[in-house]
Order: C-alpha cells, then structure tokens, then sequence
C-alpha cells in the first residue's frame, strides 16, 4: 500500500470562469505556495498576477504528461475545468501516481451550473461530454421528454447538434445554449433546433436538450429492429438476436469478442446495454467490418473495436473478455483454441445453422457440458387467400461457462 502520509506534490485544481473568485482557499494557498503552474492558455489567462512560474500546456493534451512528470517531487499545480473527474482531465493526470503524491481541489462543474440555470433535476440528465465524440453518441438518448446536458467544443458543434437532432426526427427539440457559465461572459438563450440560427457562440459551451418530436427512439430490450442495422444478409435477426444477448447476459463494464460479427448487430447490442462495456469484432470480409462499423456510429456505440481477419487465425489482442459470441466461422478448432486460451468462467455463446454445425455443437455439449437450445421461429406469410406459418431455418444454440 502506498505512503500516504506525505505531502503531495501534485495539486490539481479546479477553475471556472469566474476564476480567483471562484477558488476555495485551499485553491488559493495551493497556488501561493507553488513552484510550478501548468494550465490551458484559457485557465492561465484567468489568473493574472501569479506568483509563481507558469507553463502553458501543449496541444495535444497527451503531451503534456511527460512534462507534467519531469517535475516530479515540485510543489505543481495543474489547473483544469471545473471538477477534474467529471469529464475532466483528473483520472489522466493521476493515472501513473500513487494515491499520497496529488490532491484535487474541484470547482462547480459545467454540468452542475447548467442544471442549476435550468432547474433541472442533475441526476434525472444524460451528461455526455462531446469536444472530441461524434454527435451520434446522443442516439441513445433520444427519446420525447428526457433531458440532456452536453459539452460541446464550438458554435459549429451546436449547429451540428441541431442539425443532427432535426434528422433524427427531433427537430422540435428546445435547446438551451450556455455560453462561460459562472464568469462576467455568461449568456444562456434558447432555441429550438429545428430554427436554431446563433452564429455568435463563444466557447466553453454547454447545451441543454429538452427532447421533443415524432423522432424513433431506440428501444431499450435486446432484439433491435433489423432495419436499424445495414446489412447484406448476414445478420442474427432480431429474436434470435435478444435470445442471443440473454444467453451472453451483459454485465457493466464486461468485455465481448463477437467472432464473424457480420453486421455488428450483436456486439452492438452489447455496447447498448451497458456505457462502460467494451466489445471487439472479428470479421473475415472487409466491406463487412466496415458496415459493422457505420453501424455502431450511427447507434451511438463508436466505441466498437474491429478486426479484420478470420478466426482462429486472427483473434482479438488485449484484455480477455468476459463473454464470446461465435455467429461465423465456427470450427472444432476455433473451439479448441478458445477453450485453451480463455480464463475459466468465460462464457460462450455459438449459434449453429448448418447440420453440420449443429452436429459440432452436439459433440461439444456432450463433452463440456453446458446448454443447447434448439430455436425454432415461424412468421405469419399469406398462403392463397389465406395466412400460413413461414417457417425459419432452425438455430442451435450452445451456452457454457468456459
């Protein structure tokens, strides 16, 4: 366990645009006593008159780090917005120290001052910071009533925010633009996206979302639509899909390898039902991967990692995961390897159209135990003048723990 008994040499501390008038007194002597400043242009622009050196921090932020820790054992003071662990720079700052060698001093943050202007409830709100994520990354939370709090980087952004919002369907959205919360440059205005026309937002800039219109808001059970996935066909349809995302039961902050992933639609689902959980996709068919990937954008789950290759030649590097999904590609010797290489308490999911497929399956579960299901789905189709059963092809499906 590490010392924590010394003083820390790293203070981080939290400003806003109300700058000295806005730091605790442990901010202030924190500075007084520094030997060492390192801040944005922004943050250092806000506090004139220091006493100590100042070192504005480079571009990109990851660059800094390596100076940040060439001053190891210094009295520094990291300035950054507002709370440093609420989508703050905090966690990369500490990352490499032990818990004795810094201390943070947070200021209100952007969110907490802009549910305060709006009266809304702070923990009834989606808070997403977007400076550097795609707009889509709103999708799942896109539903008629909810409310959201959004970082963005720019104008641009809240006009791409807006014009996102209108193409979803969502254009009767009020959005409340907060410009420099808390300083002199405060402004707040509303519009709603659809006529949004500022073209004079000045940064930092939040914007507060009152969700409204006709828009199609996602589902929160497995088993999305079909048609919100683009696809040529190899995709696990809808119900077998949410039978599918049962079997693997997702856990927060769990890791998938979706193996022969298709159109993603499986390891997309994953990533949906949970913002801390991670999956990877193998796919053999680069046009494939690339569409498994549009896919995820577009629902909001970018965070989809691809690998472009067929299993078990090429499997997935990194962290092992919590669950696999076999959709394609599926072998006696893709299951041998998975079963060496994978820690115990893995589980497996392998769905099976073939008859040959299906045969390996049964050999496997013979042999490891597990369940097989037999999934058998029939539609309503006409027949003549009349309706009949349309049957599927049938899937066998084998679950284990590894």
């Amino acid at each position: 366990m590490a010392d924590t008994s010394a003083s820390p040499w790293l203070t981080i501390v939290g400003i806003g645009e109300d700058a000295v008038d806005g730091l605790s007194a442990a901010s202030r002597k924190a500075l007084e006593q520094a030997e060492l400043v390192m801040g944005a242009a922004r943050h250092l622009a806000l506090l004139s008159g220091l006493s100590a050196p100042s070192r504005q921090w480079p571009v990109p932020f990851s660059d800094g780090l390596p100076l940040l820790m060439a001053e190891r054992g210094r009295k520094v003071v990291a300035l950054v917005s507002g709370d440093p662990f609420w989508f703050g720079a905090g966690s990369s700052l500490t990352r490499d120290l032990d818990p004795g060698e810094w201390i943070a001093h947070p200021a209100p943050s952007t969110f907490g001052l802009a549910a305060a202007r709006l009266g809304w409830a702070l923990q009834d709100c989606a808070c997403l910071g977007l400076h550097a994520a795609p707009v889509q990354r709103l999708r799942p939370h896109l539903a008629t009533g909810r409310r959201l709090l959004v970082l963005v980087r720019d104008g641009g952004a809240v006009a791409k925010l807006a014009g996102y919002l209108v193409e979803r369907g969502f254009g009767a959205s009020t959005l409340h633009v907060l410009e420099a919360l808390g300083g002199p440059r405060e402004r707040v205005r509303s519009v709603v996206a659809q006529a949004q026309h500022f073209d004079d937002i000045q940064h930092p800039v939040a914007v507060g979302i009152a969700v409204a219109g006709a828009g199609c808001a996602l589902p929160v059970s497995s088993g999305l639509p079909d048609d919100l996935f683009d696809h040529d066909g190899q995709i696990t349809k809808s119900p077998l899909r949410a039978l599918t995302l049962s079997a693997l039961a997702p856990r927060p902050g769990e890791h998938l390898w979706d193996i022969g992933a298709g159109s993603g639609s499986v390891s997309i689902e994953w990533l949906l039902a949970h913002p801390a959980n991670t999956a990877c996709a193998v796919e053999a068919d680069s046009m494939r991967a690339e569409r498994a990937k549009a896919n995820a954008l577009a629902l909001g789950v970018d965070r989809l990692e691809l690998v472009i290759g067929r299993a078990p030649q090429v499997l997935p590097q990194g962290p092992s995961p919590d669950a696999v999904f076999v959709g394609g590609g599926l072998s006696d010797t893709l299951l041998e390897i998975l079963w060496q290489r994978l820690p115990t308490g893995t589980r497996l999911v392998a769905n099976a159209v073939t008859l040959e497929s299906e045969a390996l399956l049964a050999h496997w579960h013979g042999e490891r135990g597990g369940s097989l299901l037999r999934i058998e789905l029939a539609d309503a189709a006409p027949l003549g003048s009349r309706r009949g059963w349309r049957s599927r092809y049938p899937v066998v499906q084998w679950s284990v723990a590894l």
